[in-house]
């Protein structure tokens, strides 16, 4: 029998529980997919905990990435089959629908082939990092070989992506972390430098890494009031992209004491996902790097089995991982 994740009322890790439920039916322009392994992401324990963009309609389930393989097609379906090998995609409202199960429905404008070579751990660990950085840094030109890119909270899947994104557009990643353990992984991701926050004067450490001169583009999942000490690390022209907030403290708009040309925006993953044609050049981007070999999906753990979704959350939640946290099915 089918299974799923679901909760009755926001909350930790512990709200999330596993029922049988009966199959789910696609309906016109759906499939249905037999999961194998579910990818985690931050966003999903903000939906959990009633403080991401859409408020969960209770009760609820979760999700937005899986791999799996194609076990029923809706009406007007075209382009998969029966048996496909498919990964999803976030371009959907979690209100909507959800991966964490055994078997779901998905839109079928966001499920993509599963790409060759890749397991299903390592395919729910590609779209949302790579899309989200594509999105950014890519899609409208504003980075350019030779500027320098600022990636905070770099060990994330998203910061790891965004390493490799800002490569593959011939510009030269900086990254931070807080502590020094997780240094020598960045630096193998391909940080040109990697500033220890806890240890150094980010202003003068992006200084001295850029010649004086500054940073093209912060890409920045934190927020708060350090998106000041961020906006003088930006040379000028450049700007600040807040696309997460790690930091629940409200966000100033930088330069308005003084007046700096320091243009910032908010960022969501949804204005490529959810547009057709962005998507499509999204897609084909992420796909030539993974065929070439520049773009590599980074796992930090795997859980296994559905019942263990609170642990993964707790983990996750812990913030210590470098990579993406993944969840099998073994159903």
């Amino acid at each position: 029998m089918p299974r799923t994740v679901v909760f009755e009322t926001t909350g930790g890790p512990e709200v999330l529980t596993v029922r049988t439920t009966d199959m789910p039916e696609p309906g016109p322009g759906e499939l249905r997919i037999r999961v194998a392994a579910i990818g985690l992401n931050r966003a999903e324990a903000l939906f959990r905990s009633g403080t991401y963009l859409d408020d969960p309609k209770l009760p609820a389930t979760l999700g937005y990435e899986a791999s799996g393989t194609v076990d029923a097609l809706g009406e007007g379906v075209t382009g998969f089959a029966v048996g496909d090998l498919v990964d999803t995609v976030p371009a959907f409202s979690m209100n909507d629908y959800g991966t964490y199960g055994t078997h779901v429905l998905a839109p079928v404008h966001a499920v993509v082939h599963h790409p060759a070579g890749l397991t299903p751990v390592q395919g729910t660990a590609v779209w949302m990092p790579y899309l989200t950085a594509y999105g950014a840094l890519a899609e409208d030109g504003h980075l350019r070989p030779g500027d320098h890119v600022l990636l905070t909270a770099a060990a994330s899947g998203v910061g790891l992506a965004a390493i490799r994104t800002a490569r593959r557009l011939g510009a030269v990643p900086i990254a931070t972390t807080r502590t020094p353990g997780k240094k020598q992984q960045l630096l193998d991701a391909g940080a040109a430098r990697v500033v220890v926050t806890g240890e150094e004067d980010l202003v003068e450490a992006v200084l001295d890494a850029t010649g004086g001169q500054g940073v093209r583009t912060v890409f920045d999942p934190v927020a708060g009031p350090g998106i000041l000490t961020l906006a003088r690390t930006v040379a000028p022209g450049g700007r600040v992209i807040v696309y997460g907030r790690l930091d629940p403290r409200d966000t100033p708009l930088p330069g308005q004491e003084d007046f700096a040309p320091v243009l910032s925006r908010f960022y969501s993953m949804h204005e490529v996902t959810r547009d057709r044609e962005r998507l499509r050049r999204a897609h084909a981007f992420v796909a030539a790097g993974l065929a070439d070999g520049g773009f590599v999906p980074v796992v930090d753990r795997v859980f296994a089995g559905l019942d263990t979704v609170a642990d993964a959350h707790r983990y996750l939640e812990a913030g210590t991982q470098v990579g993406k946290i993944v969840l099998t099915v073994g159903d």
